[in-house]
C-alpha cells in the first residue's frame, strides 16, 4: 500500500466514531472508557466481545452482523488495516461494533473486571523467537491480562495457521490447568459447525490457497 494511500486511511479514521485511537498517556493510569464501554458507548448492557489482532475486521464485523444483540469491538495497532472494518461498519450503519487502535497489552487499562464476554485471536504473529516468547497473543502473561478482563464464563478463541503457535498454546493451556474446551489440527475437516468457521480473514484466505490447514483452539482461563 501506499504512502498517500495510508495517509488518506488515517485522515479517514479520523472522522469515525467508532474508531477510538488513545496514546500511552491517554491509557497509563486507566483509559476513560474503561468500565463504560457497554453503557456509554453501546448504550445498552449487551455482552462484549472483543477480536484481538483485528487486521482488517473481518470477526468484528461478521459476527455483529450476525449477532445484532452482542457489542463487538476489533483492536490492532495497524491503522491502515483497520479502516477497511470500521468504513464497512460505518457504511452498514452498525451500531454493535467499534474499533480501538491500541497495542494489545494495554487491554487491562482499556477495558475492566468482568467486562468482556469472549476473546478472538485471529492468525496473530506467532513470534516463534524464544526471546520474544512473551510477545505471543497466547502467552501467560497476556492470559493474565485477559483473565482480567474476562467474566467468570469467558472463552478465547484462537485461530492459526502456525503449528508452532498451536503446539505453544496447547502447552500453556495444560502448564496453568486451563480449560481446553475444543482443539483441531484441520479446522475444516473438524466437522465443527461454530462461528469460527463462518467467516475468513484476509489471511486465512491466503492461507487456504495454499492448501496450509487452519488450527482452532477453544479454550477458558483457570481461576
Amino acid at each position: 500500500m501506499g504512502k498517500k494511500k495510508k495517509l488518506q486511511r488515517f485522515a479517514e479514521n479520523e472522522t469515525f466514531k467508532n474508531m477510538f485511537q488513545p496514546s500511552y498517556d491517554d491509557v497509563k493510569d486507566g483509559y476513560f472508557m474503561k468500565g463504560k464501554w457497554a453503557k456509554d458507548f453501546f448504550k445498552n448492557n449487551n455482552p462484549i466481545i472483543l477480536e484481538l489482532g483485528c487486521g482488517k475486521g473481518e470477526y468484528t464485523v461478521g459476527l455483529a452482523e450476525k449477532y445484532p444483540l452482542k457489542n463487538f469491538i476489533g483492536i490492532d495497532l495497524k491503522g491502515a488495516r483497520m479502516w477497511r472494518g470500521c468504513k464497512t461498519s460505518n457504511e452498514k450503519s452498525m451500531e454493535n461494533v467499534a474499533f480501538i487502535r491500541s497495542k494489545i497489552n494495554h487491554i487491562d487499562k482499556i477495558f475492566d473486571k468482568n467486562e468482556i464476554e469472549e476473546i478472538w485471536i485471529t492468525f496473530p504473529d506467532p513470534q516463534p523467537k524464544t526471546h520474544r516468547a512473551n510477545k505471543r497473543l497466547t502467552s501467560q502473561q497476556f492470559l493474565e491480562k485477559y483473565k482480567e478482563i474476562l467474566n467468570q464464563n469467558g472463552i478465547i478463541h484462537l485461530k492459526t495457521d502456525n503449528s508452532f503457535l498451536f503446539l505453544y498454546t496447547l502447552e500453556i493451556i495444560q502448564e496453568y490447568k486451563h480449560k481446553l474446551i475444543f482443539q483441531t489440527l484441520d479446522l475444516y475437516k473438524s466437522g465443527i459447525t461454530e462461528d469460527v468457521i463462518l467467516f475468513k480473514t484476509f489471511y486465512e484466505k491466503m492461507f487456504l490457497e495454499k492448501e496450509i490447514k487452519i488450527k482452532y483452539l477453544k479454550f477458558s482461563l483457570s481461576d
